[in-house]
């Protein structure tokens, strides 16, 4: 294949990733994005390996890589439940950041990869591989601790090192000190000591940064990871003089960047105070009888029998989802019975908090994957003001994005966080384990409120129950 040909390709293969994007801002559309993506990235792949850069024996081993890394994505695929979803996602966002350190490190030790280059070109290429691993190492070692959050192996309680941000300070200034040494290095052997200081620097950073912060903020940590691996994929097309390389994951990079600040407006946080860490303890404990925090009033439980009873009688109901229906794998049910109230007439329509679940869009894809209708599935902000004429709220395995305390408590950690005031309607129905917090460590006054009733169980076998007492 030509070089002409190739550049044609890449064109249309950017083209298509960028209107993958913009059908993956839909849930209509999601799936056209997904297509456009998938077709892009077959016709950049065949086009670098068919390309005029690729020669003799290398074709065999993209083929040979092709072949392992694509039986290990269809396994995943066919075997990953929707609740490990976001474990996942973190899981090949640390692929990318190692893809990055391992070409970082080939390209440096490559003395083709410089060859005819001027002392300024062999500068920037210099550059280009320090900041690449760098980048890459970051999000290598963040991406394991996010997985190792997300799937429950390591605590969600944030690690407060004593004067952890000049922590961080200090190893930023060593690593510009040493990314000094590496630019002036005469010598491969004398650039690769900066190189690996640096290396293990930006590795012990992203094992920090990450672990710094609280389960509340993972959302955002997903998205955050998302993009830097979108810029160190940037950084490995830089290395690699590819420009299609560098143009997606700028577009990674930069559609990750916008997603974090989505995310952290939805949580009244800045994307500074995240990264400083501190927010969401993790611990999902009972409030202490007793204590000052201690809501006032108490908890009324209902049945599955008197839950279906109240669903039968209201004209108007909002399902509230969260992590604690993907852990039950519950969305299945929970469109039965939304079926089963919409043919008898009710209003039943879906209120999404933008950092439910946890990873950004989690309930969408749950509920789209149970073939919930696009149409009654809104927006936390389109759906708050219906509230006080809805008759019945179901939360499902939600907490934290339900909490009066965001509003009514200026001390509460979630204070001034958007929530969805389903208290401001007739009933609510929290359907909960226990009377545990919720991931960011914090308790809810809403299971006090006079109009509260809570439904404690395994959502699925409870909604299983309500589903068969409505139909009965």
């Amino acid at each position: 294949m030509s070089s002409s040909l190739v550049t044609v390709s890449y064109i249309a293969a950017i083209i298509l990733f960028i209107l993958s994007l913009g059908g993956l801002s839909n849930p209509e559309s999601s799936r056209r994005g997904n297509l456009y993506g998938m077709i892009g990235m077959a016709i950049a792949v065949l086009a670098t390996i068919f390309g005029p850069r690729v020669t003799g024996g290398g074709i065999a081993w993209i083929i040979v890589a092709l072949l392992a890394g694509g039986t290990v994505g269809i396994y995943l695929a066919r075997t990953v439940r929707m609740t490990q979803m976001p474990e996942l996602v973190a899981f090949m966002h640390s692929m990318v950041g190692l893809a990055a350190m391992v070409v970082g490190y080939a390209s440096y030790v490559d003395p083709t990869s410089t060859a005819g280059l001027s002392p300024a070109e062999h500068s920037i290429h210099s550059m280009e591989v320090y900041i690449g691993v760098l980048i890459g190492a970051v999000t290598l070692s963040g991406s394991v601790i996010a997985f190792g959050k997300l799937a429950g192996k390591i605590s969600g309680a944030p690690l407060a090192l004593p004067a952890r941000h000049y922590l961080n300070l200090v190893g930023l200034l060593v690593v510009i000190w040493y990314g000094r040494e590496f630019l002036n290095a005469t010598s491969i052997e004398q650039g690769m000591t900066p190189l690996i200081i640096m290396s293990v620097i930006a590795l012990l950073f992203g094992i920090h940064m990450v672990m710094a912060i609280g389960g509340a903020d993972m959302p955002v940590v997903v998205s955050m990871l998302n993009s830097y691996s979108g810029w160190a994929a940037a950084a490995t097309g830089f290395m690699l003089s590819n420009d299609l390389l560098i143009v997606t994951g700028a577009l990674v990079g930069s559609s990750g960047a916008i997603l974090s600040y989505i995310m952290c407006q939805a949580m009244n946080r800045h994307f500074i105070s995240v990264i400083a860490g501190g927010f969401g303890s993790g611990g999902g404990t009972a409030p202490v009888a007793g204590g000052d925090a201690q809501p006032a009033g108490e908890v009324v439980p209902v049945s599955a029998t008197e839950t279906a009873e109240l669903l039968k009688e209201a004209r108007s109901v909002i399902i509230v989802p969260g992590y604690g229906m993907a852990v039950a794998q519950a969305q299945h049910t929970v469109y039965e019975i939304t079926k089963f109230l919409r043919e008898q007439g009710k209003t039943v329509r879906f209120g999404i908090h933008p950092v439910a679940g946890r990873m950004p869009g989690h309930m969408n894809v749950l509920l789209a994957e149970a073939k919930v209708p696009y149409d009654i599935v809104l927006e936390m902000d389109e759906i708050n003001e219906d509230f006080p004429e809805t008759d019945v709220s179901m939360i499902i395995g939600a907490n934290d994005i339900v909490n009066p305390s965001a509003q009514d408590d200026p001390n509460s950690p979630i204070a001034g966080m958007p929530v969805l005031e389903v208290w401001k309607g007739k009933t609510s129905i929290v359907m909960k384990r226990s009377m545990a917090s919720g991931y960011a460590g914090v308790d809810n006054p809403l299971f006090y409120k006079e109009n509260n009733r809570m439904l404690f169980g395994d959502a699925k076998k409870m909604l299983d129950e309500v589903l068969a007492a409505l139909k009965a």
